[in-house]
C-alpha cells in the first residue's frame, strides 16, 4: 500500500497525468475547462488534507520525523539510493504553504485563465510544478531533492513560456532555465563532496552526523559555498538574480505560485535543511548574509522606478529573498523560514492582486495609466492594500512579526550580526514600504489615467478570485502570530545574541515601526500631492533614475561580457573551426578525392573495344618482363 506522504506528492502528478492526456490538444480536448479546472485543484487540494492529517500524526508522535521508504532507486555494491520521503517540522511547515497555497491559487486560476485556449494544458502544467515541488521538500535525500529541484526548473520553464507564440515569452523561459543550471552546477559539485565524506546522501544523517562531530575531514566551507551557489540561481541573488524579473512573462497565477510562494524559496529551504554545513562554514555562512543584504538592498532601489505592475512585484520577491538568505547567514535558520511563511501569504497575494487589476483592465499592466481603482475593484483593493501593508513592515501584519526578527538577529546574533547589516537591511525596509505604497497609491488612489474605452469596461473579478484574495489576505493580516521559529527551534534552533546588545532589542522594534511608518508617509506624501512633486524629485535624481531604469545595466554587462563572447567562440571557433573546417572540411575533401580519383579511373572506362585491346596487350607484355626479371 502506498504511504500517505507518497500520494501527496503522486495526487498532483495524477491531476496532471490525467489533464495532460484528456484536456489538452494532444489528447483530442475531450475535457471542457470545468472539468479539467476539477481535475486540476482536486489534486491539490487532496493533498493539503493529506498533509494536514499528517502533521497531527506527526503532533502526536511528539513530533517524532516520520519516514516513508519508497523504493531503492540504483545499487551501488553493498550500497544503495533510496527514494524515501521524510516529514519533520521543517518539511511539515514547506509542505502546508506549498499545498495550501498552491491550492488556493488553482482556484484563483480557474477563474483568470478561463477564456484561455490552452486552459487543460496550463492546468497540467501547474499540477506538474506541483509534484516536483513536494517532491523537493519531502525527499529526505539530496538526490531526491535535486530531482524535484530540475523537475521545478523544468515546470517554471513550461509556465514561464506558457504562451509562447509572443518571442519574449520563449526567451524569458530559456533564461530562467539557463541560469537556474549555472547554479545547478554548484549543486552538484557540493553534493558530491557530501557523498564522498559520508558515503550516503540523507540529508537527516548528515546533519547528524556533522552535529556529533563525524564531519571533522568534510570541507564545510567549499560544500556550502557549493550549495549556496545552487541556492542563488534558484532563489534568485546575486549574481544569478537576472532571470526572475523577466519571468514575469508568465501567467499571473504562475508569477503567484513559482515566483512569490515556492520554488524561489526552494534555495532559502535547501541552505536551512542543510545547516549543519553551515554551522561549520562561518565563513560561507558570513558570505551568504552580505550577499543577502546586498540583494535585498539592489533590488529594493530597482524596484523603485519600475512601470510594470508585475515587474515592481517582481524586484520585490527578489528583496525579500535577499531578507531570507540574510537571517541564514546569521545563523537564524527558523526565521528565515518564517519569512518564507508570510511572504507566500502577502505576495501570493499582491501577486493574485495584480492579476485581479490586469483583468479588470484587459491586459494592461503599465501603472502610469491606471489610478482610482479602488471604486471600480473594491475587493481587490482592499485586499492589495492589506498585504501591501503586511509587507511593509506595519505593526501588526505577518510581514512585520518576521522581518522584525530578520533585523533583530542580523543586527545582534553571535553568528555573524553586524551594525552595518542591520542598517543596510533597515534602509531597504524603508525603500520597500515606500515602492510598495507608490504602487498603491499609483494604482487605487488618485484620479483615472485610464483611457475611457478601458475605463468603462472595467469591474471585478469573478468570486473564484475574489474569494482567493479574500482568504491570503486574512492570512497576510494573521500569519505572524503563528510561532514558526519556535516550532522549528528543537530542529533550527535561534542563534545566541550578543550579551552586550539584548537591551537594545525593544529600541530596535520601535525603529523598525518609525522605518515603516516613514516609508508609507513618503510615499503617500508624494503621491497623494501634486505631480510637481514628483516631477521635482525625478529632476534632481536625475542620473541615479536612468541607473535605476536601466536596472545596474547587469544584463547589458553580461552581454558584454559572457554572451557575446560565447557567440562569437560558438560562430568563430567552434562553428567555422570546428563544424566547417574540421568536421565539413575534412568530409568534403574526403568525398573530393573519391570523386577525383573515381574521375580518373572513370577515363580507363571509354567503351572502345581497340583501348581495351591495347591495355590488355601492355598488361601481357608487364607480365612477360616481370617473369624475364626473376629468370
Amino acid at each position: 500500500m502506498t504511504h500517505p506522504l507518497a500520494l501527496i506528492a503522486l495526487l498532483p502528478l495524477f491531476g496532471f497525468l490525467v489533464n495532460g492526456v484528456f484536456a489538452t490538444a494532444i489528447g483530442g480536448r475531450r475535457f471542457s475547462n470545468r472539468t479539467a479546472a476539477l481535475v486540476g485543484c482536486a489534486g491539490p487540494m487532496l493533498a493539503f488534507g493529506l498533509t494536514i492529517a499528517m502533521f497531527l500524526q506527526l503532533r502526536a508522535g511528539d513530533y517524532v520525523p516520520i519516514v516513508a521508504p519508497l523504493y531503492r532507486w540504483a545499487a551501488l555494491g553493498a550500497q544503495g539510493f533510496d527514494v524515501a520521503f521524510l516529514f519533520d517540522r521543517l518539511s511539515a511547515v514547506m509542505t502546508l504553504v506549498v499545498t495550501g497555497v498552491g491550492s488556493v491559487i488553482h482556484v484563483y486560476s480557474a477563474g483568470y485563465m478561463h477564456d484561455d485556449k490552452s486552459f487543460g494544458r496550463f492546468f497540467a502544467y501547474l499540477n506538474l510544478f506541483l509534484f516536483f515541488m513536494l517532491r523537493l521538500v519531502l525527499g529526505r535525500s539530496m538526490l531526491v531533492l535535486f530531482v524535484g529541484w530540475e523537475g521545478v526548473g523544468l515546470a517554471s520553464y513550461l509556465l514561464i513560456g506558457f504562451w509562447f507564440d509572443e518571442p519574449a515569452n520563449a526567451v524569458a523561459g530559456r533564461k530562467a532555465f539557463i541560469t537556474n543550471r549555472i547554479g545547478d552546477a554548484g549543486f552538484l559539485l557540493g553534493m558530491f563532496l557530501l557523498y564522498r565524506t559520508f558515503g550516503t546522501l540523507d540529508m537527516d544523517y548528515i546533519n547528524k552526523a556533522i552535529l556529533a562531530g563525524q564531519g571533522a575531514i568534510l570541507p564545510a566551507a567549499l560544500v556550502g559555498l557549493f550549495l549556496f551557489i545552487g541556492a542563488t540561481g534558484k532563489s534568485a541573488q546575486i549574481p544569478l538574480y537576472v532571470w526572475l524579473p523577466d519571468a514575469m512573462a508568465g501567467p499571473t497565477p504562475v508569477s503567484a505560485l513559482i515566483h512569490a510562494a515556492t520554488m524561489v524559496t526552494a534555495g532559502v529551504y535547501l541552505v536551512a535543511r542543510m545547516s549543519g554545513v553551515y554551522i561549520m562554514a562561518p565563513e560561507t555562512s558570513q558570505l551568504i548574509a552580505v550577499v543577502g543584504v546586498l540583494t535585498a538592498f539592489m533590488a529594493a532601489t530597482i524596484a523603485l522606478v519600475q512601470t510594470d505592475i508585475k515587474k515592481v512585484l517582481a524586484y520585490s520577491t527578489v528583496s525579500q529573498l535577499g531578507f531570507m538568505f540574510l537571517a541564514l547567514g546569521v545563523g537564524a535558520y527558523g526565521v528565515a523560514i518564517f519569512h518564507v511563511v508570510t511572504h507566500a501569504f502577502f505576495k501570493a497575494c499582491l501577486f493574485l492582486g495584480a492579476g485581479s487589476v490586469i483583468h479588470a483592465l484587459g491586459g494592461e499592466q503599465d501603472i502610469r495609466r491606471m489610478g482610482g481603482l479602488r471604486r471600480h475593484i473594491p475587493v481587490t483593493f482592499w485586499t492589495f492594500l492589506i498585504a501591501t501593508a503586511a509587507i511593509a513592515g506595519l505593526p501588526g501584519l505577518a510581514g512585520f512579526f518576521s522581518k522584525d526578527e530578520i533585523l533583530w538577529f542580523a543586527y545582534a546574533s553571535q553568528s555573524g550580526g553586524a551594525t552595518w547589516l542591520w542598517a543596510l537591511a533597515a534602509v531597504t525596509a524603508f525603500l520597500t514600504a515606500f515602492y510598495m505604497f507608490r504602487l498603491l497609491w499609483l494604482v487605487f488612489f488618485g484620479a483615472s489615467r485610464m483611457a475611457p474605452e478601458v475605463e468603462h469596461h472595467v469591474h471585478e473579478s469573478p468570486l473564484s478570485m475574489t474569494a482567493v484574495l479574500a482568504l491570503l489576505a486574512v492570512l497576510s493580516a494573521v500569519g505572524g502570530y503563528i510561532h514558526i521559529p519556535e516550532f522549528l527551534a528543537p530542529m533550527l534552533p535561534l542563534p545566541a545574541v550578543v550579551p552586550a546588545l539584548e537591551h537594545h532589542e525593544h529600541t530596535l522594534l520601535y525603529v523598525s515601526i518609525a522605518i515603516a511608518v516613514s516609508g508609507v508617509g513618503l510615499a503617500v506624501w508624494l503621491y497623494s500631492g501634486p505631480t510637481a512633486r514628483v516631477d521635482a524629485l525625478a529632476r534632481a535624481m536625475s542620473p541615479v533614475g536612468a541607473l535605476l531604469r536601466g536596472k545596474y545595466f547587469v544584463d547589458e554587462l553580461y552581454d558584454r561580457l559572457l554572451v557575446r563572447p560565447l557567440v562569437w567562440i560558438s560562430e568563430h571557433v567552434l562553428l567555422r573551426g570546428g563544424d566547417r573546417l574540421l568536421l565539413d572540411g575534412s568530409l568534403h575533401g574526403l568525398a573530393g578525392l573519391t570523386q577525383r580519383l573515381a574521375g580518373g579511373l572513370s577515363r580507363l572506362q571509354t567503351g572502345q573495344l581497340q583501348w581495351y585491346a591495347l591495355l590488355v596487350m601492355l598488361g601481357l607484355v608487364a607480365v612477360v618482363l616481370w617473369g624475364w626479371r626473376s629468370v
